[in-house]
C-alpha cells in the first residue's frame, strides 16, 4: 500500500514538472524564435493613429493635457455620443440635404475629439459600396464633414475622473445621395 502512494505521489510530481518544463520551453521558444517581428518603418504608429499635422479641421481645437488619445483601438462609440446615437442619427438626417447628389458608397470620417468634447483632426475615407477608394462628391463630403464634426454631438469622455482626448469614427452608407446607414 505504501509503495503505491509513494509511486503516485511520485508520477504526480514528475507530471507536474514535465508540464512546467514544456511550458517553460513553450514560453521561450515563443520569445525567441515564434514571434513575429515588427516593421516599425511600415507601421510606426498605433491603431487608430491620425497624423495631426495632416489632418482636415486641426486647427480649430487643441488637445488637451500631454496629447494622449483613449479609445484608439475601436472607438468610443458608447461614450462619444452626447445624448445618443439615436439623437446623433435624427441630428445628421434632419439636417443633411441632399442636393441631388447621386453618388453611392461609403464615407468613412476617423477623427479625435478633445476633453473639451471638440471633433477635430479628420480623416476621410471615401469608397464605392465595392468598398474600393473612389471619391465622392465632393460637396456632399463638404456638408457631411461640416455635420460631423459640430460640437453639439460630441460627449466629453472622462477617465479616472479627468477629461480625455479619444479616437471616434463614423461611417456613412450612402446610395444615390441618400444616407441609408450610419455606423457605429
Amino acid at each position: 500500500m505504501k509503495k503505491r502512494k509513494k509511486l503516485k505521489i511520485t508520477l504526480y510530481v514528475f507530471s507536474i514538472l514535465l508540464l512546467g518544463g514544456v511550458t517553460t520551453f513553450a514560453i521561450l521558444y515563443y520569445n525567441f524564435y515564434g514571434k513575429f517581428e515588427i516593421d516599425t518603418q511600415q507601421f510606426s504608429h498605433h491603431i487608430g493613429y491620425i497624423d495631426q499635422e495632416k489632418a482636415l479641421l486641426n486647427d480649430t481645437y487643441i488637445l488637451c493635457g500631454d496629447r494622449s488619445i483613449y479609445k484608439i483601438h475601436h472607438g468610443a462609440p458608447d461614450d462619444a455620443f452626447k445624448g445618443s446615437k439615436k439623437q446623433f442619427k435624427n441630428f445628421i438626417l434632419s439636417n443633411y440635404k441632399n442636393e441631388s447628389y447621386t453618388d453611392s458608397g461609403y464615407l468613412n470620417f476617423r477623427f479625435l475629439i478633445n476633453c473639451e468634447g471638440n471633433a477635430g483632426w479628420f480623416e476621410i475615407i471615401e469608397m464605392n459600396l465595392d468598398l474600393e477608394e473612389t471619391p465622392l462628391n465632393k460637396n456632399m463630403v463638404k456638408q457631411l464633414l461640416k455635420l460631423t464634426s459640430d460640437s453639439r454631438n460630441w460627449a466629453v469622455f472622462s477617465y479616472k475622473n479627468q477629461p480625455r482626448n479619444y479616437y471616434m469614427y463614423i461611417s456613412y452608407r450612402i446610395e444615390n445621395g441618400k444616407i441609408v446607414e450610419i455606423l457605429p
